[in-house]
């Protein structure tokens, strides 16, 4: 069996609502995602999904449970520590790309590098882009790139640190039909070539059926399941 790269257990998070009251959000008594593998994690609105992400990634701290990364606890860790390990054991892609407007395809990339712990690797970054078929785009900000290709540098960001795992937020929600597929691809492709595990959370069901693991949140979220 391969090592875990994510593991959660007995995660609980709640939210005080507007009226005063606790929600819960997330009850997860565990959770494992191994090394290289591709997992869909599927869930409706309201369901706890970016709550989750969240979570994983150490943005945010869970009310009670152990959230371990790559051998990290991050529970235990203090904010300036979670931030670390974030940066130099996950990659995150986000529905909306967040790539740096005023920056090309290649400083996108080296600003990620500069988060984690080794230097910026200028040969990697263009390496990266190159592995995504941008090398021809390496110097074009993000305004004189289409939807498509703010997509694959998105990708190519979330690689600078040689993560271990991916975590994409709706992948496919600000890309046009005909590229979806396109973008579930590249993801795969990807994440296959670098050996490294995925984890697309999504609420399409054509997209989470092309996965070797499909879950729904609601399967292994209490909280979720008794909304």
């Amino acid at each position: 069996m391969r090592p875990a790269v994510i593991e959660l257990e007995n995660v609980r998070t709640s939210f005080t609502m507007p009226g005063g009251e606790r929600t819960d959000v997330l009850d997860i008594p565990g959770f494992i995602l191994a090394e290289g593998e591709e997992c869909a994690l599927e869930g409706q609105s309201g369901s706890g999904k970016s709550t989750l992400l969240h979570v994983i990634s150490g943005i945010l701290r869970p009310d009670s449970g152990r959230v371990v990364i790559a051998g990290h606890d991050i529970t235990r860790l203090s904010e300036a520590r979670r931030d670390r390990v974030r940066a130099d054991t996950l990659g995150l892609v986000f529905q909306q790309f967040n790539l740096l407007p005023g920056f090309t395809a290649l400083e996108n990339v080296l600003v990620a590098m500069s988060f984690g712990s080794a230097k910026p690797d200028r040969w990697r970054a263009a390496d990266l882009l190159a592995s995504v078929g941008l090398s021809h785009r390496l110097h074009h900000k993000p305004a004189e790139l289409s939807i498509g290709q703010q997509q694959r540098v998105a990708v190519a960001r979330a690689l600078a640190n040689r993560p271990r795992a991916i975590l994409a937020d709706e992948p496919t929600a600000s890309v046009d039909a005909a590229h979806q597929q396109q973008v579930i691809d590249l993801l795969r492709t990807t994440c296959a070539e670098q050996g490294v595990a995925l984890l697309v959370v999504t609420h399409a069901a054509e997209v989470a059926r092309q996965f070797p693991r499909r879950l729904r949140l609601e399967d292994f979220n209490r909280a979720a399941a008794h909304a």
